[in-house]
Formats: C-alpha cells, sequence, structure tokens
C-alpha cells in the first residue's frame, strides 16, 4: 500500500484526501500518431527514457546473445517458411489474425487522436519520462499526477505533481471489482466519447480499493 507520505502528498495537491489512488500506466506501447497530429501536440516523445544500464544490457545482447540466436535459427528457416505458406492458405489462421486485430487505437485507445483521449496521449511522456502516473478520484474530478522521475517506487514516490485534471462532466471512471491481481485494468472515458485504457495497477490494496470506489461511483 503507498506510504503515508504518498496520501500526505495528494493531500497536500488536491486539498483534501482523495477518496482513492493508484499508480499505473498505458498497458502496451503508444501506437504512433499520425505526423500531422503528432506535430501540431509540439511533436512531443511516445516513449519513456530507460536507466543507462539498459542501453549497456541492450549492447551485450546484441553482440553475444543475437549471433548464437542466428546461428541456431539458420537450419530451421526453410522449415519455418514452408510452414508459414501452409498457415497463410488456412481460413482458420486467417480468422485467428483478425480477432487478434485490435483496431485502430490497438486496444490502448479508442482510436481519435484528436479527441480528449488521444490528446492526453501525446502528452504523456512529455510530462514525465517514466510511464506510471498516478491517478486520484477527488469525489466530483479525477486527477492524474506524475513524477518527474525516470524510475520511481509506486509506494513511496511522494514528488509528482497534477498533469492532467478532469471534472465530473468531463470525465469518469469505468472500473470492474474483483480482477484477477496483475491483470486489472480500468478506462477513464470522456465526455466527447473517447477512451483510454489504464493497466499495470501498483500495489493490491491501491489496486482492489480504486477498483472499488470508482465501481461505486459509477454505480451512485
Amino acid at each position: 500500500m503507498a506510504k503515508r507520505k504518498v496520501h500526505r502528498k495528494a493531500e497536500k495537491v488536491l486539498g483534501r484526501e482523495p477518496s482513492a489512488l493508484v499508480w499505473c500506466s498505458i498497458p502496451r506501447a503508444i501506437p504512433k500518431p499520425p505526423e500531422d497530429v503528432h506535430r501540431a501536440a509540439g511533436k512531443g516523445r511516445l516513449k519513456g527514457r530507460h536507466h543507462w544500464l539498459v542501453y549497456v544490457g541492450a549492447v551485450v545482447f546484441c553482440a553475444v546473445i543475437i549471433p548464437i540466436y542466428l546461428i541456431d535459427m539458420l537450419g530451421k528457416q526453410i522449415d519455418r517458411r514452408s510452414e508459414g505458406r501452409s498457415r497463410r492458405n488456412d481460413p482458420t489462421r486467417r480468422r485467428e489474425t483478425s480477432a487478434r486485430d485490435r483496431g485502430p487505437g490497438d486496444g490502448v485507445f479508442d482510436g481519435d487522436w484528436n479527441l480528449m483521449a488521444g490528446q492526453l496521449m501525446l502528452r504523456w511522456f512529455s510530462q514525465s519520462p517514466s510511464p506510471r502516473r498516478l491517478v486520484l478520484l477527488d469525489r466530483d474530478r479525477i486527477c492524474v499526477a506524475a513524477s518527474p522521475r525516470r524510475r520511481l517506487a509506486a509506494t513511496k514516490a511522494d514528488d509528482f505533481e497534477i498533469v492532467a485534471e478532469f471534472r465530473g462532466d468531463e470525465a469518469r471512471i469505468e472500473a470492474e471489482t474483483g480482477q484477477p491481481r496483475g491483470f486489472a485494468a480500468f478506462r477513464i472515458r470522456f465526455a466527447d466519447g473517447s477512451w483510454l485504457e489504464l493497466g499495470g495497477l501498483a500495489e493490491p490494496e491501491d489496486a482492489d480499493h480504486f477498483l472499488r470506489t470508482a465501481a461505486a461511483e459509477a454505480g451512485a
């Protein structure tokens, strides 16, 4: 559960104790927006910044692991190509591939970059290099906060600031209780019909309380 100092900071920035809060993130990579839309939004970052050790690991991986992998795969390449031709000609396989197609928003949002959800995603990494966001429910509004740090401990990070705020008539939370631990997600549904899905909910106690509170407020 988030430390008391996180709750104290939330109370300070909101002016009162939030009814619920949870650290979360966009569960998949942000889809690439149209160039003109990205430019109009300031051409901000669409990916987070990694710690320098990540780049060191990538170099080691490319120099050592990939050559071994390529050698191992070389003998299997002909068989894979033959199998691929068979699968492409299989109508059942084509239906399965179509079922996995998530559409223009790739399951992350509704797909319209000009609406509120798309515009929020275009600013996501310009607000913070970390993909993590703290969503706070404050009775008559939804607040999204971010930490300036690239890496953070969700239970301890108390240097966040509000980066987006939505009144009750602008957005609402769509959430279901009883979701499996580690797979729970919720949506922010905006008044213009757009939506953004958030997952990776940190800390089971915070996640459960957030989902219960959001579901109760939606049914009130």
